[in-house]
């Protein structure tokens, strides 16, 4: 699935370049002298988790693999330009996306206790510096990177139950980072802007359960969000 996604972001990068250059014509020629300016974006995004297991003799041969889904987000743009080469930008907007964690250890002997979906929809709200080249006729490439703030908006932090019951639990805040390359095409009446990140969790998100000792989540040292995401902004 992230291989699809990249090839999709390839092919949109592609085609817009071509129709941004084909005449030589300078879109929105004073576009990037604002000090403020607005936008949008959609795009996919699919996530899994980095998990750092730790030796627990009463739960012994632990591995924890994750099937992701892609998903969705959508969201709007402030940008303050700060220097001509370097934006500051906050990209509030939602995220959702869904994993299947498949847990093997020697204490799961059933199919049902081996299994928990996780569909979860965050509040994204990243703070971000954006570089940026000189502009070529219309086209002006960049790169991006911050750190990103998210309000699970699924999370069952509070649950009584837990996995004993079926409920695999998450934390509500979270802290990420992100780092990511684009390019700006600047088109007649607005500027078209892809753009592929890589978004890495700081905080660990399990949220334990009650036995110390759970076949679920007494393995687990960090469990941390990781993903790709093609966005799409308009501005």
């Amino acid at each position: 699935m992230k291989n699809k996604i990249l090839i999709v972001g390839y092919f949109l990068f592609a085609t817009a370049t071509f129709f941004a250059q084909r005449k030589n014509v300078d879109y929105l020629p004073t576009f990037d002298k604002r000090k403020v300016h607005y936008g949008f974006y959609l795009g996919l995004n699919q996530n899994d988790f980095k998990f750092s297991l730790r030796d627990n003799p009463n739960v012994p041969n632990a591995s924890i693999s994750v099937e992701p889904q892609a998903g969705f987000n959508v969201g709007l743009i402030a940008d303050l330009r700060l220097h001509k080469n370097l934006n500051l930008r906050l990209e509030p907007g939602l995220m959702t996306n869904s994993k299947r964690l498949i847990f093997n250890n020697d204490l799961i002997t059933r199919p049902q206790d081996s299994a928990r979906d996780v569909s979860s929809t965050y509040f994204h709200v990243p703070l971000l510096l954006k570089f940026s080249t000189d502009r070529y006729r219309n086209i002006r490439p960049y790169i991006l990177g911050g750190i990103s703030y998210d309000y699970n908006l699924s999370s069952n932090q509070d649950n009584q139950d837990d996995n004993s019951a079926g409920q695999f639990r998450m934390q509500t805040h979270n802290f990420m980072y992100e780092v990511g390359i684009g390019i700006d095409i600047y088109l007649y009446f607005f500027k078209f802007s892809p753009s592929i990140r890589g978004v890495f969790a700081i905080n660990n998100e399990v949220v334990y359960d009650d036995d110390p000792n759970s076949r679920w989540t007494a393995p687990i040292n960090f469990m941390g969000t990781r993903g790709v995401f093609l966005s799409f902004a308009f501005e």
